[in-house]
């Protein structure tokens, strides 16, 4: 009866959905295509064979798609047979997923959760599985593949407590959802106690370790250009503020300000997490009397000896490797605003000291590891930022020991990949 209320609640919010497209896609034109695939009706390439094995990946966006890189290359290495879709919610993590997987997938917007898209997207697709990353619980996505007799894994599953107490008001909706879910592969031992409390079957539950801890490192060298190399060779300190948030930017220009104070020669680069904000980053740190150039359009030499160029705003997509790999110190953005952090095994995977703020919780486990290992320190606010950069500045053995604990940390993780492709395979 739940579901069929959701439903109902969802085909009413309809209009609503389109009129946030549409405002969405004045900062983000993509929100403003593709719309018929959002509602199930997507156009299949030519070369799709109804017939063969088809698996449907489910990743809502950027974050989502880089955890499931690693899983879509092991399954295209183990049997190039199968065809895969990869589904997203976001311009970005389509652009994302384009970039990384290129023509080796099917690419299509997720169908809202509506049984009439949802139906009509299915019977297209005639799926023999469907993996949903993280998070992504959607009661009628679960419900159709389930009637249809398509298997569903929920991978590298994530719940933290607030998700979990949201879905405990829904409980009848939440319990039935979970045990239509043929596996759940679960980050840690939290999730998946979580998940099980909230009805999903204890037997068809299993701690796999995060996807996230595998990062292809060598691929930030791939298409690196004469901007990155410039940097490099100037010799010059840097820090990264990645993947930033709305109302982070401003504490973050205020901690390098006291940084210049004692390292004068000192360069930030700052990427913002979404791309509609590039320009408004852009002209706050202009508006604050920093020297800035945006990585798509700068000529600069970046040597301390010319005109300093104090910030570098990274206004591209897709090549955040590449700006850490210049770091000697990162700050981990979405921290210092409550929006619960960005990924954190990035900068570790790549050796480097890693700060974030108390705002942890999409990444609560991680950031617990890294900090009991002595890899990440949590700062309060702005000025404990200021504080922790000037002390690692000061401090280059303290950096490298950071650094190598963090390493540590990614490497001893490498489990998830060969446990995910052992469940779908047990479970196909």
């Amino acid at each position: 009866m739940q579901r069929f209320l959701y439903s109902f609640l969802l085909y009413l919010s309809v209009p609503f959905i389109l009129l946030r497209l549409y405002l969405r896609s004045f900062k983000s034109p993509g929100y403003r295509q593709c719309i018929a695939e959002r509602f199930g009706g997507f156009t299949l390439p030519a070369n799709f064979d109804i017939k063969k094995s088809t698996i449907w990946i489910h990743a809502v966006s950027v974050g989502e798609i880089m955890a499931a890189s690693p899983l879509v290359r092991g399954l295209l290495n183990q049997d190039s047979g199968t065809q895969i879709v990869v589904s997203c919610m976001t311009p970005t993590g389509s652009v994302r997923s384009r970039v990384l997987f290129g023509n080796s997938v099917i690419h299509s917007y997720m169908p809202y959760d509506l049984p009439g898209s949802l139906t009509r997207f299915i019977k297209k697709l005639n799926p023999n599985m469907l993996i949903l990353m993280e998070t992504e619980l959607w009661p009628n996505t679960v419900h159709y593949c389930h009637s249809s007799s398509v298997k569903i894994i929920l991978a590298n599953a994530r719940l933290s407590e607030k998700s979990a107490a949201n879905y405990r008001k829904i409980a009848s909706l939440t319990k039935g959802m979970l045990r239509k879910i043929d596996f759940i592969a679960a980050q840690t031992d939290a999730d998946a106690i979580r998940l099980i409390d909230l009805g999903a079957n204890p037997e068809r539950v299993e701690v796999t370790g995060s996807l996230k801890f595998i990062v292809d490192v060598n691929k930030a060298a791939e298409h690196e250009d004469e901007v990155f190399e410039k940097i490099s060779l100037s010799g010059r300190p840097i820090l990264i503020a990645a993947s930033t948030r709305l109302g982070e930017e401003e504490k973050i220009l205020y901690a390098f300000k006291k940084c210049l104070e004692s390292s004068a020669e000192l360069l930030l680069i700052i990427v913002p997490r979404h791309p509609e904000r590039f320009d408004e980053v852009t002209n706050l740190c202009e508006k604050s009397n920093f020297s800035v150039q945006r990585r798509s359009t700068t000529t600069a030499s970046f040597h301390s000896s010319d005109e300093p160029i104090q910030i570098l705003i990274g206004d591209s997509m897709g090549e955040m490797l590449s700006y850490y790999r210049l770091a000697k110190i990162a700050f981990v953005g979405g921290s210092l605003v409550d929006t619960g952090c960005q990924n954190v095994l990035e900068p570790a995977a790549l050796g480097i000291p890693i700060v974030v703020g108390p705002s942890q919780f999409n990444f609560a486990t991680i950031c617990k590891l890294l900090e009991e290992a002595g890899a990440l320190v949590t700062v309060q606010n702005e000025d404990e930022l200021a504080m922790q950069v000037q002390l690692l500045m000061a401090n280059p053995e303290k950096q490298k020991l950071m650094a190598d604990q963090g390493l540590a940390v990614v490497k001893r993780n490498q489990n998830a990949l060969p446990a995910l492709l052992d469940i779908i395979k047990k479970v196909s």
